[in-house]
C-alpha cells in the first residue's frame, strides 16, 4: 500500500509499535530517535485467522500499528516476523524444550523468514506497507550444540528459536535475501517506504 509522496523531509524520530530490542536497535542505527510504544495487539489471538504466512505477518504489523496509532511521534513503524519450515509457522518457543525441538527441525534444512512492516505518517494519514522474505539454510546441528545454544537463553524470545544477529549466526550455512529481514526489519525496503511518504533517512 502506497498513497504517494509529498515534499521530502528528514525523518528524525519515530514511534515503534514493537517490544523487539532488535527492531529498536535497527531503527537507532539509522540515526532515528525511537519511542517504543506498546500497541496491546495480541498476535496469538489473531494467528489462527491466516493460512498464508505472508498475509499473517502483514496483518500483524497493521494490527500493531492500528492499536498504537495515538501514541508517540507522528511517524509510526510496526513489524512482525515469522519463520516457516515445510509450510508450518514456527513462532516463539514456549520454553527451552520447545526451543530445542524447533532447532532439531531446522538442523540441516532450509526455511523461509517473512517480515511484514508498515510505516504510518499520522500527520497526513498516509502509509506504506509490505512483506520481505529471505531463505535461510542451517548447517547440521548436534545435540550438544543445540543444548548449549538453548542454555544461552538467546532462542527463547525469537521466532524459530534463533537470533541471526547473535550466537544464532553460527547455526547458519547460507542466507538468500536481506539479512535485516531475518533480523526483523528490512532496512532497505523500510527506507523506500519512508521515501514514498516524503521522508528521507539519508
Amino acid at each position: 500500500m502506497n498513497d504517494g509522496a509529498s515534499q521530502e523531509r528528514a525523518a528524525s524520530s519515530v514511534a515503534l509499535a514493537s517490544r523487539s530490542p532488535r527492531r529498536l536497535q535497527l531503527l537507532q542505527s539509522l540515526g532515528l530517535a525511537v519511542v517504543v510504544v506498546d500497541s496491546g495487539y495480541d498476535e496469538l489471538e489473531h494467528a489462527g485467522r491466516f493460512a498464508d504466512p505472508c498475509e499473517m505477518v502483514l496483518a500483524h504489523a497493521l494490527g500493531k500499528a492500528a492499536h498504537a496509532v495515538d501514541k508517540g511521534p507522528p511517524l509510526l513503524v510496526a513489524a512482525d516476523t515469522d519463520v516457516v519450515l515445510d509450510g508450518a509457522v514456527l513462532g516463539k518457543p514456549r520454553d527451552a524444550a520447545d526451543a530445542a525441538a524447533m532447532l532439531r527441525r531446522l538442523s540441516g534444512r532450509q526455511h523461509v523468514v517473512h517480515t511484514g512492516f508498515v510505516v504510518v505518517d499520522r500527520a497526513t494519514g498516509r502509509s506504506c506497507s509490505g512483506v520481505e522474505s529471505a531463505q535461510v539454510t542451517f548447517g547440521p546441528l548436534d545435540e550438544a550444540q543445540i543444548a548449549r545454544y538453548v542454555e544461552s537463553g538467546e532462542p527463547l524470545d525469537k521466532a524459530g528459536a534463533y537470533g541471526i544477529q547473535g550466537r544464532g549466526a553460527l547455526l547458519v550455512a547460507s542466507i538468500h535475501g536481506d539479512f535485516y529481514t531475518v533480523m526483523g526489519l528490512p532496512l532497505a525496503r523500510l527506507g523506500r517506504a519512508f521515501a514514498s511518504l516524503g521522508y528521507e533517512l539519508l
